[in-house]
């Protein structure tokens, strides 16, 4: 049947979220559950959740991770460089905005990602990029022609790098060197906003021409 993919603008930053079908009957994974989840939660009221995975730790991407984990008893995965910001409401940024949250905690990824890595889940084979620049763990996920890049790259779009961590140049190699490796018709779920698609970035993108 192939990967069914239902999307949820979450929180105050209305952050997508991803709720991933495949193959397995009954069974889902989430990618950025943001904060706010309750429309999230009642969704998989029914569902089994293989994994949550992160594609980085900024509260905004993982303000429902503790409830989820805990109601779905399911292991997160985060990337290494990161390890240790769920449980450090500064390193997430929820600290900065008391505005929009207050600090936001919860306890360390079972699992480590790194770049390369094979998730076999949901009866899918998801395989990870290391993409830094937005943050220095941050990941994208490539499952078939659907590619979830976080807060890398957007519709017209890139993610900021003035946050802690946050590099420019890195962000614009990983674009360019490993995003736009993908094929063009690969489609594009980004953290915000729209998907788009490779092709349509590499000919429009104003921040990250195609090439060198």
């Amino acid at each position: 049947m192939g990967l069914h993919i239902e999307s949820f603008s979450l929180g105050p930053l209305q952050t997508n979220a991803y709720l991933l079908k495949g193959s397995e009957e009954g069974k889902a994974i989430i990618i950025d559950p943001g904060m706010n989840p309750a429309a999230l939660i009642k969704r998989i009221a029914d569902l089994e959740i293989e994994a949550i995975l992160l594609t980085h730790a900024h509260f905004d991407h993982m303000g429902g991770v503790d409830e989820i984990r805990k109601l779905k008893q399911c292991p997160v995965y985060l990337h290494t460089l990161e390890s240790e910001w769920l449980d450090n409401a500064k390193l997430n940024g929820s600290t900065r905005w008391p505005q929009v949250t207050g600090p936001l905690t919860t306890d360390p990824a079972e699992f480590d990602l790194a770049d390369g890595l094979e998730l076999n889940l949901i009866g899918e084979t998801f395989t990870v990029y290391h993409t830094p620049g937005h943050s220095p763990g941050s990941v994208s996920f490539l499952c078939g022609e659907h590619l979830f890049s976080g807060d890398v790259l957007f519709r017209l779009g890139v993610g900021r790098t003035d946050l802690p961590g946050g590099r420019e140049r890195d962000l614009i190699h990983s674009i360019q060197h490993t995003l736009y490796s993908f094929p063009d018709e690969v489609t594009v779920y980004p953290g915000h906003g729209p998907r788009t698609s490779i092709g349509y970035e590499k000919q429009r993108n104003p921040y990250v021409p195609e090439g060198t």
